[in-house]
């Protein structure tokens, strides 16, 4: 028999980063001691993202993202004082189908390279520089394009279904940095500012940070542009990596368990 805990000690003990002390890696609801019928494994486990992996018969899901809205877990208690509907809902398909939710983030990112860069790079075709990607810095050099050309390729590539960008789309681009997901301003704009990168490529930002230091880094000359992706894009090709390698990990520790790629949609449209 194995357990939704087996599972996760086998994936972490895979990962060449250990586990931090203070984490937000953690079961976010259900029983760890459940026997796994199957591991569903997707970016953010939405209700729809639930429902397929029942659907799926799995009934461990290992979500890159909280569970209920909170990086840290921290909005449970107001969620529930409030008997929000959302919330009740969505706890009550976990319950009803003895669901078992493992946050898999700090680990996957505190690889090196991230595990996240990584693998989105690798799905555009690029490969990451090697010096900046052992600091936890994702940068890659490409084939002379537009920025304009450069947006189509990453969203087309990546799913992204409302990216967005700032600068001229004819500016010719060679060098670009990824802050996937939700890296903050201070990284942000640290790429910008780099010689070495003409655009960054965000997954989601604060519009008023990020968003106005990269409109005046382009009016100044000290960046060509950037794209903001959209947050679920921009790092769902790193959990169809974990969905690609976790059935052989299971494997050598003698665990016999169905793996299956659940995707999440781009969260949000343009019109």
């Amino acid at each position: 028999m194995t357990t939704a805990a087996d599972v996760v000690a086998a994936l972490q003990s895979a990962l060449p980063a250990a586990p931090r002390p203070v984490t937000v890696d953690q079961f976010l609801d259900g029983d760890p001691a459940t026997p796994v019928t199957g591991v569903a494994v997707t970016t953010t486990a939405t209700f729809d993202v639930l429902l397929a992996a029942v659907e799926a018969g799995a009934n461990l899901v290992i979500t890159h993202e909280p569970l209920y809205y909170d990086h840290h877990d921290a909005a449970r208690d107001d969620l529930e004082a409030e008997e929000d509907p959302v919330y009740s809902r969505k706890r009550a398909l976990v319950q009803d189908h003895s669901l078992v939710v493992w946050h898999l983030h700090d680990q996957q990112h505190d690889t090196r390279p991230d595990g996240v860069d990584a693998a989105t790079t690798a799905e555009l075709g690029w490969t990451l520089d090697p010096a900046d990607a052992a600091q936890g810095i994702s940068t890659a050099t490409i084939d002379p394009t537009t920025l304009g050309a450069l947006a189509l390729h990453v969203a087309r590539t990546l799913g992204a279904q409302a990216l967005r960008y700032i600068g001229d789309p004819s500016a010719v681009v060679t060098r670009v940095g990824l802050d996937l997901g939700f890296r903050g301003f201070g990284r942000n704009r640290a790429l910008l500012r780099r010689a070495d990168v003409d655009v960054a490529i965000c997954g989601e930002l604060h519009e008023w940070e990020s968003g106005g230091y990269a409109v005046d880094a382009v009016a100044t000359g000290v960046a060509t542009g950037l794209i903001a992706v959209g947050h679920v894009p921009s790092e769902q090709a790193g959990m169809r990596a974990v969905a690609a390698w976790l059935p052989g990990v299971l494997a050598a520790a003698g665990h016999a368990v169905p793996v299956v790629h659940v995707p999440t949609p781009d969260t949000f449209r343009a019109l």
